[in-house]
């Protein structure tokens, strides 16, 4: 099968395969792992310290990997400026950036004049066609079964994609609800040009920083072992479900506000849950249903590939 789109071309990759931002768990070893593999991995920039835990950050990456590699800027979620980040990958001539959450504009002014590539996350049509206006080389669309931060409107991947690639003329690159090569195929058929997947990287033996618990909940989890929290505060974002999201469901349920809230859905009670396996929560799309072993980065990736093969030439051969 001619796995040459134009997001393979855009981003110099083998395989249309992206891996998510995933805060505090994509650093050099899984995104090295991701983009030799074929596809593209990414480290998250704003989960680092600080813009030199950064460079060193994109240095180890390339210690592992001659291959492209993008930074994810989580903006807006973090409440901390990305502007000195997002100059060190400047810096650094990331062959990638991309954006999730918040107002892309300051960050496109930033890599103009720059060959780095921009890709932007959304959740809506009008989001896409926004981050086409501001000159995103291509968008990635996440339908409601996605994990982490989502769009205010539940509409699913299959809805969501085609009215995508129906509104704007760059590439489109389907998020939420994949997992195996049959969401690629399917990913294609509905007019997108690539997939970017979150939850299904977590379980890898590279996602190294993922505690074991975290890993095994992905595991024994079905698609309805998930739930939508932070929804009064304006900002859904799918988790595992646990006694400490049902707690901030509760809260949300009593109108406690973002003050009740924030101890419960900061970044100190994720990271216990997903480092060290402790009271928290930690993000999750539907696709855990989907999600039995904990393979590494490259078979996961093969086997994607070969299903989708086998799921094409079932159809059109």
């Amino acid at each position: 099968m001619n796995w040459k789109t134009r997001v393979t071309e855009l981003l110099g990759i083998q395989y249309p395969i992206i891996q998510g931002g995933l805060a505090y768990l994509a650093y050099a070893e899984l995104a090295a792992a991701v983009s030799n593999a074929g596809g593209l991995g990414q480290i998250t920039a704003m989960s680092l310290d600080s813009p030199e835990k950064l460079r060193e950050e994109i240095h180890k990456v390339r210690e592992y990997t001659s291959r492209p590699f993008g930074v994810n800027f989580a903006i807006g979620q973090h409440g901390r400026p990305y502007k000195e980040f997002l100059q060190t990958a400047i810096e650094e001539e990331v062959p990638v950036v991309s954006m999730t959450g918040g107002n892309p504009s300051p960050m496109f002014e930033m890599l103009e004049g720059t060959d780095i590539k921009k890709l932007v996350l959304v959740a809506a049509k009008r989001q896409a066609v926004k981050a086409e206006e501001l000159g995103a080389d291509a968008v990635m669309v996440v339908g409601a079964e996605g994990g982490g931060h989502l769009g205010k409107a539940d509409v699913g991947t299959f809805v969501l994609i085609p009215q995508v690639v129906d509104a704007v003329s760059i590439p489109v690159i389907a998020s939420g609800g994949i997992g195996d090569g049959r969401g690629l195929s399917a990913a294609l058929c509905l007019g997108a040009e690539g997939i970017e997947m979150g939850t299904r990287f977590i379980a890898t033996e590279e996602c190294v920083h993922a505690s074991e618990e975290y890993k095994r909940a992905l595991i024994t989890g079905t698609e309805s072992d998930t739930v939508v929290i932070k929804r009064s505060i304006g900002a859904p974002a799918r988790a595992i479900s646990n006694s400490w999201t049902e707690q901030i469901l509760r809260l949300e349920k009593e109108s406690a506000g973002y003050e009740g809230l924030k101890d419960f859905i900061s970044g100190e009670a994720n990271k216990k849950f997903i480092y060290e396996g402790e009271a928290g929560f930690g993000w999750a799309g539907q696709v855990m249903g989907m999600i039995n072993d904990i393979p590494s980065v490259k078979v996961l990736i093969d086997r994607i590939v070969k299903q989708a093969e086998e799921s094409g030439n079932r159809w059109y051969n």
